[in-house]
């Protein structure tokens, strides 16, 4: 339909009315929880690698005990 082409007076135009329809205090609480939610998720994905690396680590402890006890 637009052929994905937004210039900038047509985003300008959809910033105007959603500031008029919500308001500038819900807009900045939606924000505020927007960010919150990536920073979540950002400290999940970092937790998640660290989790993994925990994990191969005491599966080559394991490993390299039961080397020794053989």
């Amino acid at each position: 339909m637009f052929g994905g082409r937004f210039g900038l007076p047509e985003i300008i135009v959809v910033l105007v009315i959603v500031l008029l329809v919500f308001g500038v205090g819900r807009i900045s609480k939606v924000s505020e929880e927007l960010g919150k939610s990536v920073r979540s998720f950002r400290k999940g994905l970092s937790g998640e690698e660290e989790e993994n690396k925990e994990n191969k680590e005491n599966e080559e402890n394991k490993e390299n005990s039961q080397d020794t006890q053989v």
